[in-house]
């Protein structure tokens, strides 16, 4: 029985993955920027900034790369530490940025669209997220679309999907089949989270309903990333859950 128990364990620590930050390759881009590779194709970006009634804070972004070529998921907050990001991948990572899309509208998603259309980097945003830049007078991604995206890039695809409103209207989740990553934005929450952090533009009856489509779509994800914080596993959509379970 001892080394039956034994032999099942250790199965499960090879196949439940660690997600202790410090465990994976950092690369320091800047003083408000870093790297992180958790995968062989896959990073997460981590750019912070100063924001009013906040502190300095950390939003999370997504780069994956397939055979030279990579697409961003999220810009940091603006313009200056996007290019800082856009010549790291470029000249540290030796690859081309072919297309961007963001999360939702907020600076911490976006800020940096200015920039990337000046390089003719390809941009993609849900079809509310174009309507609501438009109506604020903000940068505008060039190619909209309604429910899914689907981007090629090799061999490989990333599927771009909205699932209903949360943090904000029009905030959407990428998924990475191949690595079975899920980009879930401010709509997930880290495990640190003790509240759902800013809610200005959040619709909270929706929420609960949206992120429990999210966890029946994406049971096979591996890795997800939240907006802000630690990247972690599935157990950030169910903290996430009941964080909007408590706010009720």
């Amino acid at each position: 029985m001892r080394t039956s128990l034994a032999i099942i364990i250790s199965v499960l620590c090879l196949t439940i993955p660690a997600f202790s930050q410090g465990m994976y390759k950092h690369f320091k881009v800047s003083n408000d920027i870093e790297v992180i590779q958790i995968s062989v194709h896959s990073y997460v970006h981590v750019s912070y900034a100063q924001l009013p009634g906040w502190g300095r804070i950390g939003s999370n972004g997504l780069i994956y790369t397939v055979n030279g070529e990579a697409l961003l998921f999220d810009t940091p907050m603006n313009d200056s530490l996007t290019k800082q990001l856009v010549n790291w991948i470029t000249d540290s990572l030796k690859i081309r940025i072919v297309g961007f899309v963001p999360n939702h509208w907020h600076d911490d998603c976006m800020g940096g669209l200015n920039y990337l259309n000046s390089i003719g980097i390809s941009s993609y945003a849900n079809e509310k997220t174009l309507a609501i830049v438009k109506s604020k007078n903000l940068p505008i991604p060039q190619h909209g679309f309604v429910d899914s995206l689907t981007l090629q890039i090799g061999n490989q695809s990333a599927i771009c999907k909205y699932y209903g409103p949360a943090h904000t209207v029009d905030n959407i989740v990428t998924w990475i089949p191949s690595e079975r990553i899920l980009f879930g934005g401010c709509m997930v929450k880290e495990l640190k989270s003790e509240t759902l952090g800013n809610i200005a533009d959040a619709d909270l009856t929706e929420w609960p309903k949206t992120i429990a489509r999210v966890i029946a779509a994406y049971s096979s994800a591996n890795i997800v990333i939240p907006g802000h914080g630690a990247f972690g596993g599935q157990e950030l959509l169910k903290h996430t859950q009941d964080l909007l379970t408590k706010t009720k």
